[in-house]
């Protein structure tokens, strides 16, 4: 075998282990995602039998029909699930207002302890979210927020992780742009709403979808801070739905279908803007 022979073989085989260890990987992370589908279609008896069947032998919606029936604490898992899908989006828009503001002012204002803040904030990234905890729960308890809405809304508005995301995005924009913009009379804040705010879409959008994932999944923060049934959320819905008579009544069925209904939302929002999130990923890759 010559040399280019060689070479062409090991290119390929090299290419070949490449796509299958990508497939591999693939398959395992899609998994879950793939069994739920038809487990959540089989009745109460065949979940569980042995020997036991990938697809349902005899599929049923009943398991959906109880998800949109039941009530939990006297609050149906639906209302649970459009209550959490509204306050992540809040949340959301709020984090990301006050973070893309933030990281122009620290990429093009200049103002009195800019680097201390700024040394600050780097610092705040390496401190596990875990550790403050109880003084952040302190924190809401003295300002009254507790079993509000606000309590999962306005804690983690302001992201030292977003914050630098968009100072460094904004520092690879020319500045010649906006010092155009100033002679012609723009204010900074025209330049900010003008210029800075349309270019950015990208990593807004990239930001966006990775702040209400986190939000619509929260559990430990929601369970310690919210108990009134009114502002319950869906993870913790799926969670009393295991520990409910439900479950011994239709069999963990209706667990797995309310989870593959609390599953379409991230899909829905990963379909809608995957060309974004992927062009994100490719500029942060070549920053």
């Amino acid at each position: 075998m010559t040399n280019e022979k060689r070479a062409r073989f090991a290119k390929y085989a090299s290419k070949t282990a490449a796509i299958a260890a990508a497939a591999v990987i693939t398959f395992i992370i899609l998994f879950p995602l793939i069994w739920i589908v038809p487990s959540a279609l089989k009745p109460r008896d065949e979940l569980f039998s042995i020997p036991n069947h990938f697809f349902p032998q005899q599929a049923t919606l009943e398991n959906f029909s109880a998800v949109f029936t039941m009530t939990l604490n006297g609050y149906s898992y639906v209302r649970s699930l459009f209550v959490t899908a509204a306050v992540a989006a809040a949340s959301t828009l709020l984090a990301l207002s006050v973070n893309v503001v933030a990281g122009y002012a620290f990429a093009r204002v200049e103002f009195r302890s800019r680097k201390v803040l700024w040394i600050y904030f780097i610092v705040s990234m390496f401190v596990p979210g875990i550790t403050i905890q109880l003084t952040s729960i302190r924190v809401v308890s003295a300002l009254g927020m507790i079993n509000t809405p606000w309590v999962l809304i306005l804690p983690g508005a302001a992201n030292s992780y977003q914050i630098f995301f968009f100072r460094q995005f904004f520092l690879g924009i020319p500045s010649s742009i906006e010092e155009a913009a100033t002679i012609d009379g723009c204010s900074r804040f025209r330049c900010f709403l003008n210029i800075a705010l349309p270019i950015s879409i990208t990593p807004l959008i990239v930001l966006g979808v990775g702040h209400f994932m986190g939000s619509y999944n929260n559990y430990i923060w929601p369970v310690l801070t919210v108990s009134d049934n009114v502002y319950l959320t869906q993870v913790m819905q799926i969670i009393k739905l295991i520990e409910s008579s439900l479950v011994s009544r239709y069999g963990y069925g209706i667990v797995i279908a309310a989870t593959l209904i609390s599953v379409l939302v991230p899909i829905a929002i990963f379909a809608a803007f995957q060309k974004k999130i992927i062009a994100g990923i490719a500029v942060t890759g070549l920053k």
